[in-house]
């Protein structure tokens, strides 16, 4: 079972935008937002469904890059889910990755949607339930 993800992000400020915009239409927001006061080094933002984050982006550190893009897919509870998450990322400077659709390689019920947020991490919807 996992607990919560992170990824590193260039451009904290606008990776932040894009992830309240992208996010909220499968009921994620952000829970969270800690400065480098807290943390020590860097902002950081939690995103998720009250009562607790489990979706962080954190900002790279002065001169880092992010390193190798990562995928995250996220599970929703329907279809319209993923096309809503895949129209907001889209409106929000996303980029396509794979539009929403049945991928029958993975199982008859998958339905998906992938987009390329700012720094290229490959964020995914899907839900696994039929119809």
């Amino acid at each position: 079972m996992i607990d919560h993800i992170g990824i590193i992000v260039t451009d904290f400020p606008n990776s932040r935008a894009f992830y309240e915009k992208a996010l909220a239409p499968i009921g994620y927001a952000m829970l969270m937002e800690l400065g480098p006061e807290i943390t020590g080094t860097v902002r950081v933002a939690g995103f998720g469904i009250v009562p607790k984050p489990d979706f962080w982006i954190s900002e790279a550190k002065s001169g880092n890059s992010p390193g190798n893009p990562v995928h995250v897919a996220l599970r929703v509870e329907s279809r319209a889910q993923v096309i809503a998450f895949y129209e907001a990322a889209l409106a929000a400077g996303g980029r396509d990755n794979g539009a929403p659709g049945i991928r029958a390689h993975y199982h008859p019920n998958y339905f998906g949607a992938f987009v390329l947020d700012p720094d290229g991490h490959n964020i995914e919807a899907v839900c696994h339930d039929p119809v």
